[in-house]
């Protein structure tokens, strides 16, 4: 039996409330949820934000789901600018700010990691000085994440500042290699933009995984797409993971497929089902 354990984001589900929606996860019979931050689910800055996360842990308890804490919430902290700010901008303490409570919030949900990402560059921002803000602020987030207990898993996101493996290797050495410093693996991400098949992507940084979100992708286009509807070979990526000894969470990330979730999510864990008994069989899809 394959030692992985599928999850679904929350990003998904942008149409359900939070509780239809770990509802629906949990009937289709995943094991735990990306949550991600945002107005519709979890505000983390609602005046009641503490009644949300109790009522966010009870809903995980009774459907015995397992979490992880996304940040990516487009319009949470500027109704005019998506993403915005990020570490990189000069109004970067709403990030840092959100970031800190997203760390508290994992801790109090008991997360398996919480997840975050560099931001695109300003461009009225030097190269130079937004890689200084990326790396100051990420210190201080990771310090954050060690006081609570909480891994942090930093995802690579075409576009970005840090975009590949490459980028975060950089940044992981420009911060000393801290523990509490993990990887968020985007599986997609991995066919999109790295110079070696998906398989070997995976092989090369397991170790440092602390959470994977997982979609299928083209080479060169940054689109999230149903399984099936991209150019990955799920089976040896599996493998990779359960070969390198992943535990964590492998999250289906489908943030544009919230108008049919339910069927996407159905068609999500059956064709994730069926290549991970692939994956243990040494086929392929």
């Amino acid at each position: 039996m394959s030692t992985l354990r599928f999850g679904y984001g929350t990003n998904g589900f942008a149409n359900h409330r939070l509780a239809d929606a770990v509802t629906v996860i949990a009937g289709l019979g995943y094991r735990g949820v990306a949550l991600t931050l945002d107005q519709d689910h979890l505000d983390p800055f609602a005046p009641d934000a503490a009644r949300q996360v109790a009522r966010a842990a009870d809903l995980l308890r009774e459907h015995d789901l397992a979490v992880v804490i996304e940040t990516g919430a487009r319009y949470l902290l500027d109704p005019w600018r998506k993403h915005a700010p990020t570490f990189l901008h000069d109004d970067r303490e709403l990030r840092l700010r959100f970031l800190r409570r997203a760390v508290v919030i994992g801790s109090d949900l008991g997360a398996e990691a919480v997840s975050c990402w560099a931001g695109v560059r300003p461009p009225d921002v030097h190269p130079d000085l937004a890689w200084r803000r990326l790396v100051d602020g990420v210190a201080e987030i990771t310090e954050v994440a060690a006081a609570a207990g909480v891994p942090l898993g930093f995802e690579p996101e075409p576009g970005m500042l840090v975009e590949d493996l490459a980028g975060w290797r950089r940044l992981r050495a420009e911060l000393g290699a801290p523990a509490v410093f993990g990887l968020t693996l985007d599986i997609g991400h991995l066919r999109c933009l790295e110079p070696v098949g998906v398989p070997e992507s995976v092989a090369a940084v397991v170790e440092h995984v602390v959470n994977v979100q997982i979609d299928d992708m083209r080479r060169g286009v940054h689109e999230h797409l149903e399984f099936g509807d991209g150019e990955i070979d799920f089976p040896p990526v599996l493998r990779a993971l359960t070969d390198g000894g992943y535990r964590g969470l492998v999250a289906v990330e489908l943030p544009r497929h919230s108008h049919a979730a339910p069927d996407v999510a159905r068609r999500s864990i059956e064709f994730l089902t069926d290549a991970a008994k692939a994956a243990e069989q040494g086929g392929v899809r």
